[in-house]
Order: C-alpha cells, then sequence, then structure tokens
C-alpha cells in the first residue's frame, strides 16, 4: 500500500508534523491569491488607483521579506512555535483590517501584515520538509502542490461571496489561518529554542547559492506580479468577464497544481538542471503568448500553459541548493528575502507603468524579467555541466 511518508523517506515520528505543515502552506496559498482575486472589488470600494494598488501589493511584498529574514532568526531566541504563531498572526489580523478601512496607510499596513505571515510560513515550511524528507525535490515540490490546491480555491470562495460583498472572502480566510496556527502549536513545531550550529548565521560565499538566489529573484517578479495583477489585467483589458477573470486564476492554479505533482516525479528521474531551463523557456514563451493572443480562447490555453510550465521552478531550484542553505533558517530566510525583493519591486512597477500606458502595457512589462531569469538559468545549467567535468 502507498505511503506518502515512505515515499519522500520521512522518519515516523515527523510524519504528523509534515502534514500539519502541508497543511499550513495550503491555507498559505488560499490568502495570497486572496488578495489578487479582491483587488479589483477592493480599488474601487476604497476608489484605489492602478499605481497604489501596485504599492499594496508590493506593501504585501515588503511585509514577506521582513517575516522571511525575522523568522530565519527569532526561532534561536523564543523557538520556532511561538515565533511562527506570533508572525502568522499576521495573515489573520492584515486580513481582517483591510476589510475595515479605506485608509491608504492602515491598507499598506494590513497588506504588510498578510506578507509578514505568508513569509513565516513560507520559512518554515520549507525548512521543515527539509529536514524532514530525504526525497526533498518530491517534498518540496508536493509542497508546493499543497499551496497551490489552496491559490485554486481562494478565488472560489471570492467568487461565491462578492456578490453579497468581498469582504466575506478575508474573513473566510481570516478563520482558516488562525486554525492553522493552533494546529502548528499544539502538538507540532517545537517550543525549544533553535540552537545555531557552527558558521550558522555567515553569509554564504558559493556563487551556486547566489545564482539559484537570483533565478528565484526573477521568477518571483514574474509569479507575484501575474498572481496580483491577473484578475485586474483580464477584467480591465476586457478579455474575459469579471467572473470569468476570477475564475481564470483558480484555473491557472490547478494547472500549477498539476504542474507541481508531475515536476515531484519527473526531478527524480532527470537532471533537475535542465529541468529548471525547460519550464523557465515554456513559461517566458506562454507568457508571451497570453498578452499577444487576439483569441480569447488562445489567451485561456496560454494561462494554463503558464501555470504548468511555472509550476515547478521554486521548488526544484530550492531543491539544487546544498543541504547545509536548505537546512538552515538563517540561509533560508536569506536566499527567500533576497529573492522577495523581486517580488516587491516588480508589482509596483506594473503598477506605475500601468498608471500611463495602460494596464496591457503594464502586464508586458514582465516579460522583460522572464527572460532574465532563462538567461541565469542557461548559466546554472553550463555551471552545473563544467563543475561535473
Amino acid at each position: 500500500m502507498f505511503s506518502l511518508g515512505n515515499f519522500l523517506g520521512v522518519p515516523e515520528n515527523r510524519r504528523s508534523l509534515l502534514y500539519r505543515i502541508y497543511f499550513a502552506f495550503f491555507a498559505s496559498g488560499a490568502m495570497s491569491t486572496l488578495l489578487g482575486a479582491i483587488l479589483p472589488e477592493m480599488g474601487d470600494a476604497y476608489n484605489l488607483d492602478y499605481a497604489y494598488r501596485g504599492v499594496l501589493l508590493s506593501a504585501h511584498q515588503i511585509g514577506n521579506l521582513a517575516a522571511v529574514i525575522a523568522s530565519g532568526f527569532i526561532p534561536y531566541l523564543i523557538g520556532r512555535k511561538k515565533s511562527t504563531f506570533i508572525l502568522g498572526m499576521g495573515i489573520v489580523l492584515g486580513l481582517l483590517l483591510m476589510t475595515v478601512t479605506g485608509n491608504p496607510i492602515l491598507l499598506f499596513l494590513a497588506f504588510a501584515l498578510t506578507g509578514i505571515g505568508r513569509g513565516t510560513m513560507s520559512n518554515i515550511t520549507n525548512v521543515v520538509v527539509g529536514e524532514s524528507c530525504a526525497n526533498k525535490a518530491a517534498g518540496l515540490n508536493l509542497l508546493h502542490a499543497s499551496f497551490a490546491v489552496g491559490a485554486f480555491l481562494s478565488p472560489f470562495i471570492a467568487i461565491a461571496v462578492i456578490p453579497s460583498t468581498w469582504r466575506f472572502a478575508p474573513w473566510i480566510i481570516a478563520a482558516l489561518m488562525l486554525l492553522t496556527l493552533v494546529l502548528l502549536i499544539i502538538r507540532g513545531l517545537s517550543s525549544e529554542r533553535v540552537k545555531k550550529e557552527k558558521g550558522e548565521g555567515t553569509i554564504p560565499r558559493s556563487y551556486r547559492f547566489w545564482l539559484n538566489t537570483a533565478i528565484m529573484f526573477f521568477y518571483l517578479c514574474g509569479e507575484a506580479s501575474l498572481m496580483g495583477w491577473l484578475v485586474t489585467y483580464f477584467q480591465d483589458a476586457g478579455i474575459f468577464p469579471d467572473s470569468v477573470s476570477t475564475a481564470m486564476q483558480s484555473c491557472m492554479w490547478i494547472m500549477i497544481l498539476i504542474g507541481r505533482l508531475l515536476c515531484a516525479v519527473v526531478s527524480t528521474r532527470m537532471n533537475k538542471n535542465v529541468l529548471i531551463l525547460i519550464l523557465g523557456i515554456l513559461m517566458t514563451s506562454f507568457f508571451i503568448l497570453m498578452i499577444t493572443a487576439t483569441n480569447s480562447v488562445l489567451t485561456a490555453a496560454a494561462v494554463f500553459l503558464v501555470g504548468v510550465s511555472m509550476s515547478g521552478i521554486y521548488p526544484t531550484t530550492l531543491s539544487t541548493m546544498d543541504e547545509k542553505y536548505t537546512s538552515s533558517t538563517v540561509a533560508t530566510g536569506l536566499c527567500i528575502g533576497t529573492a522577495t525583493i523581486g517580488a516587491i519591486l516588480m508589482p509596483a512597477i506594473v503598477g506605475a507603468v500601468a498608471e500611463n500606458t495602460g494596464i496591457e502595457g503594464g502586464i508586458a512589462t514582465i516579460s522583460v524579467a522572464l527572460v532574465a531569469m532563462v538567461i541565469l538559468m542557461i548559466l546554472k545549467l553550463v555551471t552545473s555541466r563544467r563543475s561535473q567535468n
């Protein structure tokens, strides 16, 4: 009989925690796509222009960056359990705050708080999976598949409640995240302070570490902008009706889920650097097709193919890093935190360009980041083959 724990090579005493970690990333995924799904309605309700909507998406990523770095060090002071609960509560508080005020400063704070919670979930889940799974590539792809499931379902929640009020959706996800945090502190994460290993706090000097980080930087430029602006782009450009635009985001995530499950299997059977490059080229090509297609059917097909091709880039790239980095909250936080700067900058750039040239021009700027990502992937493949000779 198939056992997920056996497939991933997880010790029996860590399997319960691993399943809770997967559920935590599921809830984090639900929150992440909810922001993009409700952004058009929130923007209309609070009279927000494109530029400030982009600023709010960047505020989320600023909080994400702060938390990824902080959650790499705070466990040494108060333990993983307390640090995860305290920082993770940012999602709950942020979602509630954005439903009660349209004040620009408080909205910025609300989005930043959700980013703090998301960054915390990202750091702790990646570290626990890296520590627990012998089959690390499969474990990380399945972790990010659980994120995709939550991301897929969340826009449908928004579609269901928006006719009444868009505020119901953040309330539902806030309750889900509160449940997640309770599960993690009840027989979940350790309450002991994390012990710092020799050299743990030093900045990695390996060029491979920083090359992988740069690839993830440009990937997150694309992912954060695409997920934050996709619904607005489809609605304001008149490509799809409002409800269909929101549903397209969910459809993209189901394709990401399928792709990550495939990558979890394929990554064990082929060179991971080759796989990363193939995925990067396909993502870039299909994205360009998505923004240039004049037929709605072709646009929809391109969206689905972007989802499949982008699915395994982040987790597979992370899995190629040295274990001494992926098992360290400090190194993982530095990598993800640096990469997250791309997710901070790009949504704001898209919003600023859209304010001046229209949403079509804004969304097209994402292609620049994707091309840079592919160039770095080629460099990664070439350098990895040279080191083997």
